[in-house]
């Protein structure tokens, strides 16, 4: 199927993570659907990946950027235009499950609101008055902890809910400009960072398989292709008439029945 992603420039924040994680296979998957991939992140790996796509001919950008920072922000923006003259869509993808719980303190729940959901904020009204220029859309990555609760997270999981509330404000706002906002739910994800972390546990392949097992659909994660898959789709046009949305990637870890788990 042909997304008519060509020559879309595509902001991805977060985009520089270990090779393999969500917001990395973002940026490849756009690049081989022909989009131009912009990576704005803190993470020096941004200049690697930036390297590799213009070295296999694709042009790519990485805007080194604290988004904790709404300054650094703005300049990143501000970049972006003056390389391209344009932004079509933006994919706010940070997402740092820090445990700032509710024995954190105040400074540690505020960082991880402004990591996690101010980032969001800044970074669209930064990149609006592109993408209502170009009539193009906006997606932001969501977690199921703003769903469901996972304890000892008070800041991610406030943050989370609020970019849920904040795709379903924007969607209506941006109706009479009609730019498309929705958010993509994941739940438990294979990543790079997931099997890092199940490395550190005394009982990891067990603290494993009751996760997976708890996952409805064939008993395994989602896979970070199969989120990209659904990324690039929700971006395209042939969601053309998608917005509002919280589109639930998790093979059915949220909403389904419990009684389908057998053991």
């Amino acid at each position: 199927m042909d997304l008519q992603l060509k020559d879309k420039i595509v902001v991805v924040t977060g985009a520089a993570g270990i090779k393999g994680s969500i917001g990395e296979t973002i940026v490849q998957s756009l690049a081989n659907e022909g989009a131009i991939p912009v990576i704005v992140c803190r993470n020096d790996r941004g200049y690697g990946y930036e390297k590799e796509l213009q070295e296999k001919g694709i042009d790519a950008l990485f805007v080194k950027t604290d988004v904790t920072d709404t300054k650094q922000i703005e300049a990143a923006v501000k970049s972006i235009v003056e390389k391209y003259g344009r932004i079509d869509v933006l994919i706010n993808n940070v997402g740092v499950n820090d445990g700032a719980g509710l024995d954190a303190s105040i400074d540690d729940f505020v960082w991880s609101l402004k990591l996690n959901l101010i980032s969001y904020f800044a970074m669209t009204k930064y990149c609006l008055p592109y993408i209502i220029k170009s009539k193009g859309n906006i997606l932001n990555i969501g977690s199921k902890v703003a769903l469901t609760g996972q304890g000892g997270t008070s800041g991610y999981a406030a943050s989370k809910g609020g970019v849920l509330a904040l795709t379903r404000e924007w969607a209506v706002d941006l109706i009479k400009e009609g730019i498309r906002v929705n958010a993509l739910i994941i739940a438990e994800s294979w990543t790079p960072a997931y099997d890092n972390w199940i490395k550190t546990l005394e009982n990891g392949e067990e603290k494993l398989k009751e996760i997976v097992n708890k996952i409805p659909l064939e008993n395994r994660m989602t896979t970070p292709q199969e989120i990209a898959d659904s990324c690039l789709f929700t971006i395209s046009n042939k969601s053309s008439h998608t917005t509002g949305q919280h589109i639930l990637i998790d093979g059915g870890y949220v909403n389904l029945d419990r009684s389908l788990l057998t053991e």
